[in-house]
């Protein structure tokens, strides 16, 4: 179905006597999200919380997926809101990381139905010309700049992923998870796992934790590696909230 222009669109009241928008309709939708996760969207569901028969969101949006490219695009720009970039490639760089993951650990449910989609929309547009403009700015050529990204990208989409499916367990389970390293891992004898039972107390602080502020280093330790071969990398940055949980663990 053809998407309508914004211009031509109806903006007749529903029979509640709300005006449907894009705005409103994305919205609606993440509310929905946040009730009943990625099987309470449907645009059943949707006629029936906006007020209005369900046909009429597709004046604004081509079918459901469309719909999910505009919530993931919402969810950036949340992100984006009062970022900017910085003097330093490597600092402006973690901070855009570091927001990227913990918006959308902050939404588990819409995230980990949106994190893996190309939406072509403003906000991923901006996000996009931000980490290239910041690359390049380096002094990474255009097709380095273009594989860093894809691997930035990639790096904090892929464990936000994972963090936010760890928010989502039943309640207890994350609990449970977490005990097994204490109570299975810490207690395997050393002349069969000598590797593990060295590294148990280790593990099982680290484990609770999300890898990705320290995966975010090491990604960016090679990047330093590769602009200046030769120097040292730079002492680990410290402070973020993603340092400290692994979503709410």
């Amino acid at each position: 179905m053809t998407r309508v222009p914004t211009t031509r669109r109806r903006r007749r009241p529903t029979k509640t006597g709300v005006v449907l928008s894009h705005e409103l309709i994305v919205k609606t939708a993440i509310r929905l999200m946040h009730e009943h996760g990625s099987e309470g969207l449907s645009v059943r569901r949707l006629g029936i919380a906006l007020g209005a028969d369900p046909s009429s969101v597709y004046r604004y949006f081509r079918n459901t997926d469309d719909l999910i490219r505009a919530v993931a695009d919402d969810l950036i720009g949340q992100y984006l809101a009062d970022f900017a970039p910085g003097p330093d490639y490597r600092s402006t760089l973690r901070d855009l990381g570091i927001r990227i993951h913990a918006a959308l650990v902050a939404e588990p449910r819409i995230s980990t139905l949106t994190a893996s989609r190309v939406t072509g929309r403003p906000h991923e547009i901006r996000v996009i010309e931000l980490g290239l403009g910041i690359l390049r700015n380096a002094g990474f050529s255009t097709a380095e700049s273009a594989r860093h990204y894809h691997a930035f990208i990639d790096l904090t989409l892929g464990f936000a992923s994972l963090d936010s499916s760890a928010a989502t367990l039943v309640h207890g389970t994350e609990e449970s998870d977490d005990a097994v390293w204490g109570a299975v891992y810490a207690q395997l004898p050393g002349d069969a796992h000598p590797n593990i039972a060295a590294c148990a107390h280790a593990l099982e602080e680290t484990m609770r934790t999300s890898a990705y502020p320290r995966a975010l280093t090491v990604f960016l330790d090679g990047l330093e590696a590769q602009l200046r071969p030769g120097e040292p990398p730079r002492p680990a940055e410290r402070g973020s909230t993603a340092d400290r949980s692994r979503s709410a663990r």
